[in-house]
């Protein structure tokens, strides 16, 4: 059963020898309790409302993920018997089916697993690759010209190789309990007897223009008119129950070689895609040592590249935990300043030297390094913003062009822990809304090669995220794990949210550890970060009179909607605090 809590007083965590902790701990406190009420009946959509959900507490197991079906799921097999991984899976095979725009069999992932028996954390890399016969010219037009995003989007140019069913299916291999076929039985069951659209489903529909040209997705979400299915209408795919039947008993295989992986080329290949036979046959995930560094008394540890977000969370904890301040009483505004000018340190960094380690040397130890994090931490002042930063300097490092991707926030993430301590943060997606909008066997592909800098290089220097043959594009994804002194598992978070996912997961750790607040006051606070270009502010959520003093140091505010989807478990005194974040439609459920 599900436990709700009305007191977190228990969930509360401080670090008392942090002024810095302090004054963000203040900050978030001020955004919070300066923030309008928002209606309570109000649909957790995108850029649609914000409503507030209880925590949940559970003793045994906890699982927080996107959609209240995919969090059934997940329960289901925990209550028989199953492991963290094993919910993992069977969550996110439901998520494909009703929150299709963002994750699925045609996308990719990365996934964190902690063994507590061996005390071991393992990254998985399920990122899509590029087919062997793509070009990094991929987005010149015949005339030499470049191609924008959104002429490449919906079109075979923009599919990869797919990574997460083989992923999931090779990390069960390794770390699953219960048989995999038995992990599918949520997402047929469902997919067969159909399921109500949310309101975020629909409303996503309504607004997408591209989707209802791929005939089967048109026959599949709209109606005969053309209308999108409204929310509550019921659901059913039966071609995706076909699927997943398939995978169930065939692994990872069914999807990459044979009929399945046919359909997938052929209809790629028709809207002018390089996919082929050989690179669905030959993608293989990758077990990669996860990036873990100290921050104060806890370690934190996130995925290593192709990812971004475990070195770019790294830099800008390791950054705020140089700059040294010496009151405890600083302004709110300092603390969203400091914020927002280690953001630009970090991504500048992102931008030049992160990519796919299998083809660029990254300076994965180099960017986490404490030394080089506090040299940074030198360049922010109090007073005044920095403006466009800088790469750090490396000089053993070979100077590359920065990447120009821009990685729309259309992902998904689910964090599980089950009543052994083991814990999954799974982070999936097809990159934008609805992927490449291509629809196979029930389906959705990803458009991840437009997370690949559209150019390949500039002034004579090469781009370390450019696209080639069989590389995977850089990312954003941050699934994270935080551990206490004693090295027990302390917290498992992640969200979706495109590039501003390192921002959304950093901000929650330091509202968390270092200003004591509880995980649904962390996840609730408004939004602030930079991606080294305007520093963003949540529209109509975030104070105005620390937006007034943002601008007053020099910094361009670009206000807009955040739809982060952070989704956190908690050690609590009684087992596990999960949450789901307001903005979405997300559920907690434990016990």
């Amino acid at each position: 059963m599900f436990y709700q809590t009305g007191s977190l007083r228990a969930a509360r965590f401080s670090w008392r020898g942090s002024s810095l902790g302090v004054s963000l701990g203040i900050l978030l406190t001020a955004i919070f309790l300066a923030t309008p009420a928002w209606p309570q009946t109000a649909q957790p959509e995108a850029s649609s409302g914000y409503a507030q959900q209880p925590p949940v507490v559970g003793g045994k197991f906890m699982a927080v993920t996107a959609n209240v079906n995919a969090t059934d799921a997940a329960l289901e097999i925990l209550r028989l018997g199953g492991n963290a991984l094993d919910a993992a899976i069977a969550a996110q095979w439901v998520l494909n089916l009703v929150e299709p725009q963002s994750s699925g069999i045609g996308g990719g992932g990365f996934l964190l697993h902690w063994d507590a028996a061996r005390r071991r954390v393992s990254a998985w890399d399920g990122r899509e690759a590029a087919p062997r016969a793509a070009s990094a010219d991929f987005a010149l037009r015949a005339d030499g010209s470049m191609a924008g995003y959104s002429e490449l989007l919906a079109t075979g140019k923009a599919v990869g190789a797919p990574g997460l069913v083989a992923m999931l299916d090779q990390a069960h291999r390794q770390h699953g309990k219960l048989r995999w076929e038995r992990l599918f039985r949520p997402a047929i069951r469902l997919a067969e007897n159909c399921f109500a659209v949310s309101p975020r489903l629909h409303l996503l529909l309504r607004d997408d223009p591209l989707l209802r040209s791929d005939p089967a997705a048109r026959a599949l979400y709209f109606r005969e008119s053309g209308e999108p299915l409204q929310a509550g209408d019921t659901l059913c795919n039966l071609e995706l129950a076909t699927t997943l039947r398939r995978i169930a008993t065939g692994g990872a295989e069914a999807l990459h070689r044979g009929q399945a992986a046919e359909r997938m080329v052929a209809v790629v290949a028709d809207r002018g895609g390089s996919l082929r036979a050989e690179d669905l046959r030959d993608y293989r995930p990758i077990e990669r040592e996860p990036v873990c560094s100290p921050y104060r008394q806890w370690r934190v540890c996130g995925m290593p590249p192709p990812s971004a977000g475990g070195i770019g969370v790294l830099q800008i904890l390791g950054i705020l935990e140089h700059t040294g301040l010496s009151s405890a009483q600083t302004a709110a505004a300092d603390a969203a300043h400091y914020f927002a000018e280690a953001g630009r340190l970090a991504y500048a960094d992102r931008a030049r030297y992160l990519a796919d380690p299998d083809y660029i040397e990254v300076p994965q130890r180099a960017l986490v390094d404490s030394r080089y994090l506090r040299q940074r931490s030198r360049l922010l002042d109090t007073r005044r913003s920095m403006g466009i930063a800088k790469p750090g300097e490396l000089p053993t490092h070979r100077a590359q062009a920065d990447d120009d991707a821009p990685e729309l926030p259309s992902t998904t993430h689910l964090s599980i822990v089950d009543q052994a301590g083991n814990a999954v943060a799974l982070t999936s997606s097809i990159e934008s809304a609805f992927g490449s909008r291509i629809q196979v066997d029930g389906y959705l592909l990803n458009n991840q090669l437009t997370d690949f800098s559209l150019a390949a290089g500039r002034d004579g220097r090469k781009v370390a995220n450019r696209l080639e043959p069989g590389k995977r594009p850089l990312s954003s994804m941050a699934p994270t794990f935080v551990f206490d002194a004693g090295g027990r598992l302390h917290a498992v978070l992640g969200s979706p949210g495109g590039s501003r996912i390192i921002n959304y997961v950093a901000r929650t750790i330091v509202s968390v550890l270092d200003g004591g607040l509880d995980p649904v006051t962390a996840i609730a606070m408004p939004h602030v970060g930079n991606r080294n270009g305007a520093t963003e502010i949540e529209r109509s959520r975030f104070p105005e009179v620390v937006a007034q003093e943002l601008e007053r140091r020099g910094h361009e505010l670009q206000r807009g909607d955040m739809t982060s989807g952070l989704h956190v478990i908690l050690r609590h005194a009684n087992g596990w605090i999960g949450v789901a974040d307001p903005r979405r439609e997300g559920s907690a459920g434990g016990e």
